[in-house]
């Protein structure tokens, strides 16, 4: 078991000339009991995407409102942060497949009752802030039983990666099906599809994933315990915080594209193109890291590619066209590759008894953030250039990531020398924070 306090093992020695060939995402598939999390996680997935569009188009046609659809999708982000506060105890005090199964049970409820002629529009609005409010709860136990399922060491790492890549493709493809599917069903058909969509989920991980007792039945359910417990230790901070305040940054020029293209002229094709450069990057970024990269050189990168990732977006200072755009997008999302070696530092900076706490804190976190950062780049750019706001984003940024990275430097634990005592050099990157 990691703990925070003490050295939860040597850090690799980068003079060390072993350096284990990657294992590839291959070998997470040859674990059984990972694939019907996967094929669950690919389900419900699909079907938020589906709901998300047919809700939409579903409440636009009941209003006739553009604020009232679109806050349909808002509604999809804000209760991020009050259910990670408030369920984060839950995902270590009850064993993980009640959990998950309960949540998306839950789901399916909600989107079974918004596929029902005559449901109000207000009712609809809170069945989908419903379903938010349990997603951080479901995704970060999810996390945490991950390091049950497939150790906490690098098959951990491909894992969480490929569920990220799936809900990044999701981004891609997604809303283009649910835009086919519903030429030839009502809203409300497709909607249904969802219902089906997380009880197919609740039932792969039901009879495809092994009951195991709760990680700390005892756990402190107090809404902020969880929280203070996350934040209070010095390391656990500033990795929590580094996997936050990027994205913050990098999702301003993503906010800021629409009002970006139409200062340069470029059509609605050119702005679709543009919308997938950051995602299609990260896509092939985090393929990259997973599949040609030993874990000890993925923790190597972290910190470069960290520092980097928001430079790119520099280029907006020039008002380049869509070309450099492009370009700037898919380069920041290739530097995402470090998130894998993120993953590894933080899975072991967490002890067993507070993992689900910490996964599900982190993710509504990370959601939360990132709608911060797209609604302060709207409000910039009310008052500056869309252009100058991304770039000056892309400076503050690398900014925030050098003063993170040196905040994480400090926090590592130190190496006890020859003499046994502990000596005052730190090597970095750590091998395990």
């Amino acid at each position: 078991m990691s703990t925070l306090t003490p050295d939860a093992g040597p850090a690799p020695d980068p003079a060390d000339p072993i350096d284990p060939a990657p294992a590839g995402y291959r070998s997470v598939f040859r674990v059984r009991e990972f694939r019907p999390v996967f094929a669950a996680h690919l389900m419900s997935v699909l079907g938020i995407v589906v709901a998300e569009i047919s809700l939409t188009v579903l409440v636009y046609r009941a209003t006739g409102s553009p604020l009232m659809s679109a806050l349909t999708f808002a509604l999809g982000f804000l209760p991020y942060a009050l259910g990670g506060t408030l369920l984060a105890g839950i995902a270590d005090r009850l064993p993980a497949r009640r959990v998950l199964v309960g949540c998306d049970l839950v789901c399916a409820a909600c989107a079974a009752a918004m596929a029902l002629p005559g449901t109000p529009v207000a009712l609809l609005l809170a069945l989908r802030c419903a379903m938010a409010f349990v997603a951080p709860l479901f995704q970060g136990t999810r996390s945490a039983s991950l390091a049950d399922i497939l150790g906490s060491g690098d098959p951990f790492v491909l894992g969480r990666s490929l569920l990220r890549m799936v809900a990044q493709s999701a981004q891609l493809i997604g809303f283009g099906l649910g835009g086919l599917l519903l030429t030839v069903l009502a809203p409300r058909g497709a909607i249904a599809l969802t219902a089906a969509g997380f009880l197919g989920s609740a039932l792969l991980l039901g009879l495809g994933t092994r009951a195991r007792p709760a990680r700390a039945p005892a756990a402190r359910t107090a809404p902020l315990a969880g929280l203070r417990a996350v934040l209070g230790n010095r390391r656990l901070r500033a990795l929590t915080l580094l996997f936050w305040l990027p994205p913050a940054f990098v999702v301003v020029p993503e906010a800021l594209l629409a009002p970006y293209a139409h200062d340069i002229g470029a059509g609605t094709v050119v702005l679709g193109l543009l919308m997938c450069a950051l995602p299609v990057g990260t896509i092939a970024g985090e393929l990259w890291a997973g599949a040609a990269l030993s874990a000890r050189t993925r923790s190597r990168i972290v910190a470069p590619l960290a520092a980097v990732a928001p430079l790119p977006l520099l280029v907006y200072a020039v008002r380049p066209g869509p070309y450099a755009v492009f370009a700037a997008l898919l380069l920041a999302g290739l530097a995402q590759a470090h998130t894998l070696g993120l993953d590894q530092w933080y899975v072991d900076a967490v002890p067993d008894e507070l993992r689900g706490r910490a996964m599900t804190l982190l993710g509504a976190g990370l959601m939360t953030v990132q709608g911060v950062g797209m609604a302060l780049a709207g409000l910039a750019a009310e008052f500056l250039p869309a252009h100058a706001v991304v770039a000056g984003s892309g400076g503050l940024g690398a900014a925030v990531v050098l003063l993170l990275l040196a905040e994480l430097r400090a926090a590592a634990p130190q190496e006890k020398g020859p003499n046994h005592e502990t000596g005052p050099v730190v090597k970095w990157p750590p091998g395990r924070v």
